[in-house]
């Protein structure tokens, strides 16, 4: 690769515009009523204050992590924060040493479904965030959760993969690119804490 090529500004714009444009027509392409449902699975487990769990390997488990801190944080509003309902949602990516003792004993594909053990029960929902839709220990999880009356959604890229066929509900990211079908996530991530932000302000605070 030559100098230039990290020299020139113009290319470095160039890639920008190829990059943006690509990942616009991922945004564009979209199912808004994909999105539509699987709000309403979500608003179904605030309205009865149902526990939420959010699961996802890699880049995805960062976005889960970040969804749980959305929805626990910052649907609040500024004002009447204490009478505001509140999501009951924690992101199963969070607790290192039991994800490691887990998949150091048992092996990686257990890390959710075990802490699904402990923790789901019927009514809960879990939010399964998968680039590929084939994630083994991300399939056990659901697996499990169903298996104890739990419903679950995903947040999705590829096809869907398996986890499409086994969800009550998902948004599928149609693209084979981990970079956009990340980053659309997580735009769908801010776009259903913007929803909830809006529940709480003008219905519970």
């Amino acid at each position: 690769m030559s100098e230039s090529y990290y020299d020139s500004v113009n290319q470095r714009v160039e890639f920008a515009d190829e990059y943006l444009t690509e990942l616009k027509q991922f945004m564009d392409s979209l199912s808004l009523a994909q999105v539509a449902n699987v709000i309403g699975y979500l608003v179904e487990a605030y309205r009865e204050k149902k526990q939420v769990f959010i699961i996802g390997n890699g880049g995805s488990a960062a976005t889960a992590s970040h969804m749980a801190c959305d929805l626990g944080k910052n649907i609040l509003p500024k004002e009447g924060k204490e009478t505001a309902r509140r999501f009951r949602v924690m992101a199963l990516t969070d607790n290192v040493s039991w994800m490691t003792a887990l998949a150091n004993d048992l092996g990686y594909e257990h890390i959710f479904s075990e802490q699904l053990k402990n923790l789901v029960q019927e009514g809960d929902l879990v939010i399964a965030i998968s680039g590929s839709g084939n994630s083994l220990n991300i399939v056990e999880g659901v697996q499990v959760s169903k298996s104890r009356g739990a419903r679950v959604v995903g947040i999705l890229g590829f096809d869907g993969g398996k986890l499409a066929k086994i969800v009550d509900a998902s948004v599928i990211v149609s693209s084979r690119k981990y970079g956009y079908i990340e980053d659309v996530h997580m735009i769908i991530d801010h776009l259903i804490t913007g929803y909830f932000q809006r529940i709480v302000m003008n219905v519970e605070a």
